[in-house]
């Protein structure tokens, strides 16, 4: 059964009020260089396309990521925009591909951080490269990216997948998965 248009809206906004607040209010303190773990708003966000599917959790993972730039925005560049809030947490939206298969959470919540990391790594290559000259030859701007990245997303990805694989969390999953979707 596929669920009504108003309720996949009424989850979507629930998921996505519901990280924002996580990713604003209880996030763990500022890594040394910039970027924070925080408790599973990559998650929930991706729980949206896992629900719905790819159209409803690419929609939704887009919108989250407007909202994130509304409520703090970082600019360097106007394709760093593009690439950092619309792309990079859009991403979180691949989950949704992943939705009718066996561990389909899991492996798309990889698939969704993995997203946000690759578009976040190309934001930082952007960055790094306005301010050391060109990207030609500068392997310190593709390292920086990625280790910048990582630093952050890692962390947070192995918390997330430790807590998806306790039995009573990934139960209490399912069971919303059903009630979202009427079965």
């Amino acid at each position: 059964m596929i669920p009504s248009k108003t309720k996949q809206l009424v989850f979507s906004a629930a998921a996505i009020a519901l990280a924002i607040v996580i990713a604003n209010a209880l996030k763990l303190p500022s890594l040394p260089f910039g970027g924070s773990v925080t408790l599973c708003s990559m998650l929930i966000v991706s729980l949206v396309g896992y629900f719905f599917g790819p159209v409803t959790g690419l929609t939704a993972a887009v919108a989250y990521g407007i909202l994130q730039f509304i409520t703090g925005p970082y600019v360097v560049h106007p394709i760093q925009v593009l690439l950092d809030y619309p792309l990079a947490f859009g991403a979180l939206g691949l989950s949704g591909f992943f939705c009718r298969r066996k561990h389909g959470l899991i492996l798309g919540y990889l698939a969704s951080v993995s997203g946000r990391f690759l578009f976040a790594s190309l934001s930082g290559l952007l960055f790094y490269t306005t301010y050391t000259g060109s990207l030609g030859g500068n392997v310190a701007a593709i390292w920086g990216s990625l280790a910048y990245n990582l630093s952050y997303l890692l962390p947070e990805a192995v918390l997330t997948l430790i807590l998806l694989c306790i039995p009573p969390v990934s139960r209490t999953l399912a069971r919303l998965k059903a009630m979202a979707c009427g079965s």
